[in-house]
């Protein structure tokens, strides 16, 4: 895929005002400083579009950008990230639940992981909800230029072996480098597969 245009299209917190469901859209959401932003500006070729911020958490609204003027990248908020106060931790994850498990046009649901550490806990549970809930999603390893390679494929197959604790197969995934554009191809390519053979669903307007 040549992604020849991205441009921002609205921030919220009501899955009531995003927009019309009628392309299909790809929800980003990791732990907060798993490099989000770096990876979706890498993606789309334009630097700056989503914010990258040297404080984690930044990211507090649904964010909807117009790639090619025929699909939606999402920026969703990090999860995770312990310097906000409980309720307002509470309130964003019934807004992201709310929009991942209700939204007509969601295609799948881009789980980023740091590929330097470790299974944390919190990214297997995230998943294992988005499991339950039925939900199509990849896991996208990011900073992968950040190690050696060997390093990279030690913590992804432990990530496999947590994830198969709870399910049957590995859900596809993609090993990335915001840095090096590593990735880059394949994720726009899994998603131009899917775009292909997108049908508009019944919705109801607000």
């Amino acid at each position: 895929m040549i992604v020849k245009s991205a441009e921002f299209i609205c921030s919220n917190t009501q899955v009531s005002k995003l927009p019309a469901p009628v392309m299909p859209e790809y929800a980003f959401i990791g732990r907060s400083n798993v490099g989000k932003s770096s990876l979706i500006n890498m993606l789309v070729s334009k630097k700056g579009l989503a914010k990258t911020s040297q404080t984690p958490g930044k990211t507090q609204l649904i964010n909807h950008f117009l790639i090619n003027e025929n699909w939606y990248l999402v920026d969703l908020p990090g999860y995770g990230y312990a310097r906000i106060s409980k309720s307002k931790k509470e309130d964003w994850d019934k807004f992201i639940r709310a929009y991942l498990d209700k939204r007509e046009s969601l295609q799948c649901v881009m789980v980023l992981v740091d590929s330097r550490l470790e299974p944390q806990k919190i990214d297997l549970q995230f998943c294992n909800w988005l499991g339950e809930k039925g939900l199509s999603f990849v896991i996208i390893f990011t900073k992968a230029d950040k190690q050696s390679a060997i390093k990279t494929d030690q913590n992804v197959a432990k990530f496999k072996k947590g994830l198969l604790a709870t399910f049957e197969e590995m859900p596809p995934y993609f090993i990335t480098s915001a840095e090096n554009q590593t990735g880059r191809d394949e994720v726009l390519g899994f998603i131009d597969e899917i775009n292909k053979g997108f049908e508009i669903p019944e919705y109801k307007q607000f």
